[in-house]
């Protein structure tokens, strides 16, 4: 949100924003650290609201000393850099020294960094998702065990639009480390979702992230975890499936498995006449997005109707930069 547009926002609200880019691991340029408050841009005085009234009324204790951070906590490198900034801006704003702080700091400097951490969202409701991630972008062979852009966008877009979802029976493709399907389950009523991937190590993860977040229970939706390879899912697994809407985030990105993703695509538009198909797609190379929608155009019938644009807006409230071409 544009610092014009910030217009007599309440602490409270601040401090919201504040928590949501801590446990989602965004950018510290990115944070609220500058707001307006009585028609003026002003620093945040973290020192003046600091352990002052309620937890969610100062940056401390909706970050690092929040419960959350002590079940599910954001990297240990995300955190000595986010308590340095903090200090930093406390020592330039002219306040006393904070123990509280300090202590914090003291308590992730030196320790070894783990090739996990974990990253949450938090829900109109209150609630978060949480899901245990990798910290590196690439490993075990696989870009699928971090949440990328798109599926932030999709998720969003999701909680918008929650009429799409309600009573269907729905598959994702390429389901990830699960932010998507597991917010669509979450607020949006599904009957039925199918998340799917076909590496090993990120079907480990994500089944563990839907036990984390209390899919696994046996209450509605009903939710399954399958492997589906796209070149080689039979027509069976389809139909077995038969979903009434389909979804994916983030799957175009290499002609290879944009191809695989078209032919899988109209396999299932094959078994299941009436699904609905969502791809939200971080559009990185305009050749290889423009040959997937090819693809998908030459193979279709004519009387296959055109793709339709977005039913709702999205509030942007997870995607950490709006700039970003999705589509």
């Amino acid at each position: 949100m544009a610092l014009s547009e910030q217009k007599e926002r309440k602490p409270e609200d601040i401090l919201r924003d504040f928590r949501a880019s801590f446990f989602s691991m965004n950018r510290l340029a990115s944070f609220p650290w500058t707001v307006s408050l009585r028609r003026r841009q002003t620093p945040l005085k973290i020192c003046l609201i600091l352990l002052r009234g309620f937890n969610l009324k100062h940056p401390l204790r909706s970050t690092c000393l929040h419960p959350l951070c002590g079940k599910f906590p954001p990297s240990v490198r995300f955190r000595r850099i986010f308590l340095s900034e903090l200090i930093k801006r406390q020592e330039a704003a002219g306040c006393d020294p904070l123990d509280e702080l300090y202590d914090a700091l003291a308590e992730v400097v030196g320790v070894e960094e783990t090739p996990h951490c974990h990253k949450s969202y938090f829900l109109p409701s209150g609630d978060a998702i949480s899901l245990l991630e990798n910290v590196a972008v690439i490993s075990e062979g696989t870009t699928g065990l971090v949440t990328w852009e798109a599926a932030l966008y999709l998720a969003e877009w999701a909680l918008e639009n929650p009429q799409v979802f309600t009573g269907r029976s729905v598959l994702e493709l390429g389901s990830g480390v699960g932010l998507t399907g597991i917010t669509v389950c979450r607020s949006c009523s599904p009957v039925r979702f199918v998340f799917s991937d076909c590496h090993a190590a990120v079907l480990e993860k994500l089944r563990e992230n839907v036990r984390l977040n209390g899919l696994d229970c046996g209450k509605s939706p009903s939710v399954t975890v399958d492997q589906l390879d796209w070149t080689t899912a039979p027509e069976e697994q389809i139909r077995r499936i038969r979903p009434d809407t389909v979804i994916a985030a983030d799957v175009v990105y290499d002609p290879e498995v944009a191809g695989s993703l078209a032919d899988l695509l109209l396999k299932i538009l094959k078994c299941s006449a009436v699904a609905e198909i969502l791809i939200c797609s971080t559009i990185r190379n305009l050749e290889t997005y423009g040959g997937f929608k090819l693809r998908l155009g030459e193979d279709q019938d004519a009387s296959e109707p055109e793709p339709s644009s977005s039913p709702g807006p999205v509030p942007q409230n997870w995607v950490e930069d709006p700039k970003t071409v999705l589509e």
